[in-house]
């Protein structure tokens, strides 16, 4: 997803002090995050949270952003030495994270009010945000949006798409999820997307980055989410969200929601559990919409501001389907090892 942020100087000063009991002491939370989630112009969700934390309690957030992969990655090399206090990534990575030992069970407050779907059993990781795989395309250059897989796949889109990549961005991964579910498996995902890299531009590891190319209509179609491409439509006016169908078929997505763990071995374990525990407090959930164009992940915060009704509507008549995780999870590495084999990638 995007590029990372202040990291070579939040590097510095991590080193000189991860691990050490004056590092725990220190008034600082370290997030490693998937992008979306912060604002182009410092008007993100991530903005207003963080700077309410830091009014609340003195601690200041430290933040690197990056592809929910390349962060999964990042966080188990360090897994020695570790940096990082919270780790909020996109499904199956939080998965992931929790497989490789990375997180460690932490119930924060207001996790009650999660849907069971949307959280660890074991309280390894909750969802603080709700959100949506999707598309967008450039509202100025088509009239109307595409509707269907096979529409992609037409001359006039040649070198005018762009997906992330799958098993570095989340929204990369979704490309394959939701391909396999519509196009019913594998083989035939992996066929279509042979015949799409005809018009596909190439990788690329930040799903944020593309939606600004869309605007601009350096590309026509690229894939994104929901809760990121509605907070960016507020400054992007040619942007539009929709949901690629297979023919004949209703339109769908998944839930891909923006879900959070505490690290094991956290330098400042104490300031992330607390961070955990404001993310999730009812004033940030009923930010969730309003400043950050998603969905709460409480199910008792029943938003009504203007993009609550707005994202409701856009919502309307998508079928949504719940992948299996478990399957994604143990067999990711083989679903992008296909992908590669298919696109040449």
């Amino acid at each position: 997803m995007a590029a990372v942020t202040g990291a070579l100087a939040l590097a510095a000063t991590l080193s000189a002090c991860g691990g050490s009991s004056a590092a725990s002491d220190e008034k600082i939370a370290t997030v490693y995050s998937a992008d979306g989630l912060k604002g182009e112009n410092g008007d993100g969700w991530y903005d207003k949270v963080f700077k309410d934390f830091e009014k609340k309690t003195g601690i200041k957030v430290e933040y690197v952003e990056g592809g929910s992969g390349e962060m999964v990655q990042r966080a188990a090399r360090e897994k020695s030495n570790t940096q990082a206090d919270v780790l909020v990534t996109l499904p199956p990575f939080i998965q992931q994270a929790d497989s490789k030992g990375l997180l460690t069970a932490y119930e924060p407050a207001g996790s009650d009010q999660v849907d069971g779907a949307e959280k660890a059993s074991d309280s390894k990781w909750t969802s603080v945000v709700n959100n949506y795989f999707g598309f967008v395309y450039n509202k100025k250059e088509l009239k109307t949006a595409p509707t269907t897989w096979d529409e992609l796949t037409d001359g006039k889109y040649k070198e005018k798409i762009q997906y992330s990549t799958p098993g570095v961005a989340g929204d990369g991964t979704a490309v394959l999820i939701k391909a396999m579910h519509d196009f019913g498996g594998k083989e035939p995902a992996m066929e279509y997307l042979k015949n799409l890299q005809a018009n596909n531009v190439g990788p690329s590891a930040s799903t944020g980055k593309l939606a600004p190319k869309v605007d601009k209509g350096e590309l026509l179609v690229a894939n994104g989410d929901v809760q990121m491409n509605f907070a960016q439509s507020r400054d992007m006016p040619n942007l539009g969200i929709w949901f690629p169908a297979k023919a004949g078929s209703k339109p769908t997505t998944f839930a891909l929601p923006y879900a959070a763990g505490l690290v094991s071995k956290a330098p400042h374990s104490a300031n992330g559990k607390k961070l955990l525990d404001f993310m999730l407090s009812e004033q940030a959930q009923k930010d969730v919409s309003e400043v950050g164009g998603g969905f709460s992940a409480r199910k008792d915060i029943e938003a009504t501001d203007a993009n609550a009704i707005a994202l409701s509507k856009l919502m309307n008549g998508v079928e949504v389907f719940e992948p299996d995780w478990s399957d994604i999870g143990a067999n990711l590495d083989g679903y992008v090892d296909a992908w590669k084999t298919a696109t040449g990638s």
